[in-house]
Parts: structure tokens; C-alpha cells; sequence
């Protein structure tokens, strides 16, 4: 970790140049990372971008071939005993039992985690209270909608307060509400002090939890920055116009070109105009006031910033879709639940 040394404290998770392959496939391919401690740092990557390897190695539940990693100050490959104790990891579906209760759940985690019988449950009660689970304390975790089980999911991972949580696409599956109820899980936990890295399939997530991003693809970081620091190497606003009549499409070309900052972009299939502006209000006005004077009939007027969708898509090439599990990433998955057991199990194996 050249150059780092003085600033260790600063960061929750540190890798350099991590490099991981299965035969001929690079699944990770000089992959440096950085996690500023205290924060939610989002992991963004197309299909066998390599993210759920990377969480793996992090985790210790796959070895790496080569470079260094440090997680909560401790070296991955040297003390993986020790990095265990000091995180939670919960992956993409929930891991709790559904015939038990809520409370049941978190009691058996708690003594899979050797706290002994009364501060299991003494731990149980803090984390259903924590989570807003009280009131389906004693219910089937399998009457529990999604999110809940996923809150239910984040507690269990909790049990032992962990410096450092991993969630490896923690949403895939669920709905809005649902997804709205584990991202202000997530906002408190932060609020406590756990440093949380996230990979998600949905750019709306990582805009709305992160602090900074990293972009990765074929195994090695593309980008890291802040989200408005990422839209910001897409360009600035763009004013949009969509007219009704097909034969007003020139006069909305010529209108938008007057206030843009580059050359306007037409879609003909769409009756849509747009174009980069510097001043988005004056430029909103004027063309609006222009096609008006002319008699232009607008369907849609507006200004829009970049989304990380820009962003990824300028990045990658392709915009994001749902992580199918292919490619090196499933062989990442196969390999890790040979080496941490059953499914069920993780939380146990992260804890011994």
C-alpha cells in the first residue's frame, strides 16, 4: 500500500492491484480499491465486471492471486481471522430462516456468533428495535414482506457490530417500497459508524446511498468519484424539447442552437431536440419564448442533468441491466459456497 501509509486510518478498505483468475478468465485484473471509513461506497460494473468477486475476496471467502488488501486496518491474506471478526456480509438473497420468527433469527445468529444464550437475545431485541421489526418480533419470517426480510437480513449481519459491511446487490428483487425501507436501513447504520460497500444493479441506489463510486469493468476500476463528480464528466445540463408536429422539428433545431453550448442532437422518431447549456434557466426561457413567438406547438419542455445512467453508459459502452450471475462473476459465486458452505452458513463462516 506505497504512498497510503500515513493516511491508513482514513480508509475502511484498501486494495492495490488485485489481480484473480479462474483458468483463462481474469476475473479481477489490477483492481484498486479505496473505502473511506464511516461512508456507503457504491460498486457499479456490467454483468462479469468482476463486483461479486471482489466482495468475495474482501470478505475472505476466495483467495486472490496476487496484490494486497486491507480490510478495518487488517491484512486480508495475513489475519483473514481477524478481518471475519470485524465484518458483516449479506448477499443477494436473504438468508434467514423463514419458519422461525423474526426473533428466532436473530437469537440463533447471535449464538452462531458465540455470544451465549441471554446476550443473543439481549442483542435480538436492540436489532429488531433498530430495524423497525418490533412489531413482527414473534411472526414467521416467512409472513414478512421482502424489505422486511431484508432488514431482518441487515440485522442479522449486525450482530457483532461490524466495522465493515458488505452488501453485494442487497435490493435485487425488490420492489420500490421495499427497496426505500433497506436504504434508510442502511442510512442508520451509516449514521452509526459502520462503513458499508454496496454493489448494486440499480444506478438510482448508488446515487441516492453513496458518497463516492467505483466503476469497474473487466476486473480493474474505470472510474471513482463522486456521483455529481461522475455526471459532471458527462457534461452539464441539457435542455430537451419534444414538438408535436414532425414538420417543427427544424424550427426547435434552430431554437435550441441559439442557447446550447454544443451542437443540438435531433431524434426524428421522437420529435425530440437536445443539447449541453451553460445557463439553464435563460436557456429554458428563451427557447421557450422563441417557439412560442413562432407558433411551434411543444409536447415536452425541460431541463435534465446527467444520470449515472450517462455515466455508465459513456464508461462502458452499454447501460446497466439486472446481474444475471454469468461469466466469471457465477464462477466467483460456485467457488465461494464451496469454500464458505451452504448458503444458510455464511454468516457463520464470516464469524468463525
Amino acid at each position: 500500500m506505497s504512498g497510503e501509509r500515513e493516511r491508513s486510518g482514513e480508509y475502511a478498505v484498501r486494495a492495490e492491484s488485485i489481480h484473480k483468475k479462474y483458468g483463462e478468465k481474469r476475473a479481477l485484473d489490477g483492481l484498486d480499491l479505496r473505502v473511506r471509513r464511516g461512508t456507503v461506497h457504491g460498486v457499479l460494473g456490467p454483468n462479469g465486471a468482476g463486483k461479486t468477486t471482489a466482495v468475495r475476496v474482501l470478505a475472505t471467502l476466495l483467495k486472490f492471486d496476487s496484490g494486497q488488501a486491507e480490510v478495518a486496518g487488517i491484512d486480508v491474506v495475513r489475519d483473514p481471522r481477524g478481518v471475519r471478526r470485524r465484518i458483516g456480509l449479506t448477499g443477494q438473497y436473504a438468508a434467514v430462516d423463514e419458519i422461525m420468527t423474526g426473533r428466532q433469527n436473530l437469537e440463533m445468529f447471535g449464538r452462531l456468533f458465540h455470544l451465549g444464550g441471554r446476550r443473543a437475545a439481549l442483542r435480538a431485541t436492540e436489532l429488531l428495535e433498530q430495524f423497525d421489526l418490533t412489531d413482527a418480533a414473534d411472526k414467521g419470517a416467512g409472513e414478512y414482506s421482502g424489505g422486511m426480510r431484508r432488514r431482518l437480513d441487515l440485522a442479522a449481519s449486525m450482530i457483532l457490530r461490524p466495522e465493515v459491511l458488505f452488501l453485494d446487490e442487497p435490493t435485487t428483487g425488490l420492489d420500490p417500497r421495499s427497496r426505500g425501507e433497506v436504504w434508510e436501513a442502511v442510512r442508520a447504520l451509516v449514521a452509526q459508524g459502520t462503513t458499508v460497500l454496496l454493489t448494486t444493479q440499480y444506478l438510482e441506489e448508488a446515487d441516492k446511498l453513496a458518497a463516492r463510486i467505483t466503476v469497474i469493468d473487466g476486473g480493474r476500476a474505470i472510474a471513482d468519484d463522486t456521483p455529481d463528480g461522475l455526471k459532471n464528466t458527462v457534461g452539464g445540463d441539457r435542455i430537451e424539447v419534444v414538438v408535436a408536429d414532425r414538420a417543427d422539428l427544424h424550427a426547435a433545431v434552430q431554437a435550441v442552437a441559439r442557447v446550447s453550448s454544443g451542437a443540438p442532437e435531433a431524434a426524428d422518431d421522437e420529435l425530440r431536440v437536445h443539447a449541453a447549456v451553460s445557463d439553464r434557466v435563460a436557456a429554458l426561457t428563451e427557447v421557450a419564448r422563441t417557439l412560442q413567438d413562432q407558433g411551434v406547438t411543444v409536447e415536452d419542455i425541460g431541463l435534465r442533468r446527467p444520470s449515472l445512467d450517462d455515466v455508465f453508459l459513456r464508461l462502458t459502452g452499454h447501460r446497466t441491466d439486472a446481474d444475471t450471475g454469468s461469466g466469471t462473476d457465477q464462477q466467483a459465486k460456485k467457488q465461494a459456497e464451496k469454500q464458505a458452505g451452504q448458503h444458510d452458513d455464511r454468516k457463520a463462516e464470516v464469524a468463525a
